[in-house]
């Protein structure tokens, strides 16, 4: 990032930074305002920094869920079958109600990208479902920003291993420290200053996509040949974004990308992943599938296709298309030549959709309409919201104009 950063901060100030940032930055926390974590056992000591920071900036209470890799494993290792069935919906239901009563939302990401990877991808495909159905209350009120969000990452030793096999264990974990802090702007003389100046940017750029109001985008690349249309009254969001309880937060720390809301039946043809996807310990490399009517028609993955059928088959919305993003190839994270194996910094990597979930926030007004005039505007609803990456340095995209007139948006993965 950049040059001029300091040399001589040790890894707990930059840890405290990164804390810092989060709170301050990503979720814009509020005096009085109550906080709901999510953290791996391994992610503690910067819950533990973020809890701070929360409560420095006048939090009334910070409560924080643990999760458990083993405990993850012996499930699947001594359950019994009809376990995979189920989900602790009592505590996806007290989640969704401390949210409605006025708690933001931290996730701190960074478990192990491969830990379900030799487990039944039935049970694994069951158990994602029931978690998706008990969260659903909470993912509303998520989808639709109706509070302050943020997503910021830790590393931890398992996913350390994962990125870097070669390289002993405490070495794997300082390069992963490393990468996070520096696309994570810790590393610049002023990290909350950077991330302002960076938000900014972003909004510009959306500013000048909903200017342009255009209908389509082409895709063309390896492997892709695609064109989507974006839905009613759309609008390009980017950065930060002022929730519905009035606080402005930065829902993605990192965050590269402008996105909106594609039109659920407007998608036709073949687009091919350029960065492989772990979707909850599951990798899925190799992904192609093929557009019909918005529709996902035919899909394939050279590794874990049984998982990515099961994904898409969770519910009829999880075939269609919920997210568009536009992300230039030489962003921070694309530039680091890393493939994190994680969603929030591959897909600020590349250019991007995601099936599923829409967001309401992308559409004029659209955080006042009903579940059926979202869907009329285009938008589409699903128990998954997953992004997965088809830029490349080798990807075209053109605007089309209501008028069918193609305008060039992107050649060789680069803003024209």
């Amino acid at each position: 990032m950049s040059n001029s950063a300091p040399t001589s901060r040790s890894f707990s100030e930059n840890l405290d930074l990164l804390a810092e940032v989060a709170v301050k930055v990503g979720l814009g926390l509020q005096p009085g305002q109550e906080l709901v974590m999510t953290a791996s056992l391994d992610s503690r000591a910067l819950a533990r920094r973020i809890t701070e920071h929360a409560y420095r900036a006048g939090a009334s209470l910070v409560t924080t869920l643990y999760a458990d890799d083993e405990a993850t494993l012996a499930r699947y290792h001594f359950a019994p079958d009809q376990s995979f069935d189920c989900a602790a919906k009592w505590l996806y239901d007290g989640m969704a109600a401390a949210f409605k009563s006025g708690a933001a939302r931290l996730a701190i990401t960074g478990t192990d990208p491969a830990l379900l990877a030799n487990e039944d991808p039935d049970k694994v495909g069951r158990a994602n479902r029931a978690v998706s159905q008990a969260y659903r209350p909470a993912l509303e009120l998520i989808t639709r920003h109706a509070i302050n969000w943020t997503i910021v990452a830790s590393a931890t030793p398992a996913w350390a291993a994962a990125m870097f096999p070669a390289e002993a264990p405490e070495a794997a974990l300082a390069k992963l420290w490393e990468a996070i802090f520096s696309t994570s702007r810790v590393d610049t003389p002023d990290p909350v200053a950077a991330w302002k100046a960076h938000d900014a940017g972003l909004q510009q750029r959306a500013a000048m996509m909903n200017e342009k109001r255009y209908a389509w985008l082409q895709y063309k690349g390896p492997g892709t040949d695609f064109r989507l249309g974006l839905a009613e009254d759309h609008l390009w969001l980017g950065g930060g974004t002022t929730a519905g309880n009035g606080v402005y937060c930065i829902p993605n720390m990192p965050t590269e990308e402008i996105f909106t809301t594609p039109h659920k039946e407007r998608a036709e043809g073949v687009v091919t992943a350029t960065k492989p996807l772990s979707h909850q310990g599951t990798m899925i490399e190799g992904i192609q599938v093929r557009f019909q009517g918005g529709r996902i028609v035919e899909a394939r993955a050279s590794r874990g296709q049984e998982v990515l059928q099961k994904l898409i088959d969770t519910d009829e919305g999880a075939r269609r298309l919920g997210e568009v993003a536009l992300v230039p190839h030489s962003s921070p994270i694309a530039a680091s030549g890393l493939t994190f194996l994680n969603t929030l910094f591959d897909e600020n990597a590349a250019s991007h959709i995601a099936l599923g979930q829409a967001y309401s926030t992308c559409l004029r007004e659209g955080d006042k309409m009903t579940a059926e005039e979202l869907a009329a505007h285009g938008a589409n609803e699903s128990l998954i919201h997953v992004d997965w990456m088809i830029g490349s340095a080798e990807l075209d995209i053109d605007g089309i104009t209501a008028g069918g007139v193609a305008e060039p948006l992107m050649r060789k993965g680069e803003w024209v």
